[in-house]
């Protein structure tokens, strides 16, 4: 190729697909304790789910994986999912949801520019909910590069948007 080619600045990922063993047990975890809204099913192997009525930002199906088991954790494939929350109290809710719930997470961590909790869905897959710091927060350094980095959670802070 001789000339290069940007991606337009308006470009995001619209959703993800997902292979899962039984479309129930997703079901309830991504619709029942994350809070996405199934839109439509595909017969009974497959179903979309979205925030705010979009047609699908998730879409689950067991065409090739009904009762699979997850990949091994050194195979190649999906990291994780990240949901993109719009303020820091929407990850503090979601984040006294999953405590309520007793949900484990895997992780949790402020990245600089963000601040995420790490979870597994049901069938292994990743799962980052997380939200943005506002651009004029997040840190760069002296060459006007982005320094990212991974820091402990402050939960307690996080906990107080709630308040």
């Amino acid at each position: 190729m001789d000339t290069k080619y940007t991606t337009p600045p308006q470009t995001r990922i619209g959703h993800v697909h997902l292979k899962v063993a039984d479309l129930d047990r997703a079901l309830k975890f991504y619709c029942d304790l994350l809070g996405f809204e199934l839109t439509t099913t595909y017969g009974e192997d497959a179903a979309f789910i979205s925030a705010g009525g979009y047609h699908h930002h998730i879409g689950l199906n067991t065409w090739y994986s009904r009762n699979g088991s997850p990949p091994p954790r050194t195979s190649t494939g999906l990291f994780h999912t990240a949901i993109l929350y719009p303020t820091r109290k929407d990850l503090a809710a979601i984040f006294k949801r999953l405590q309520n719930a007793g949900y484990a997470l895997s992780g949790a961590a402020d990245h600089g520019v963000s601040e995420a909790l790490y979870l597994n869905d049901p069938d292994g897959n990743g799962v980052e909910l997380y939200w943005d710091r506002p651009k004029e927060q997040w840190p760069f350094k002296p060459d006007g590069s982005l320094e990212m980095y991974t820091r402990p959670l402050d939960f307690e802070s996080l906990l107080k948007e709630l308040e």
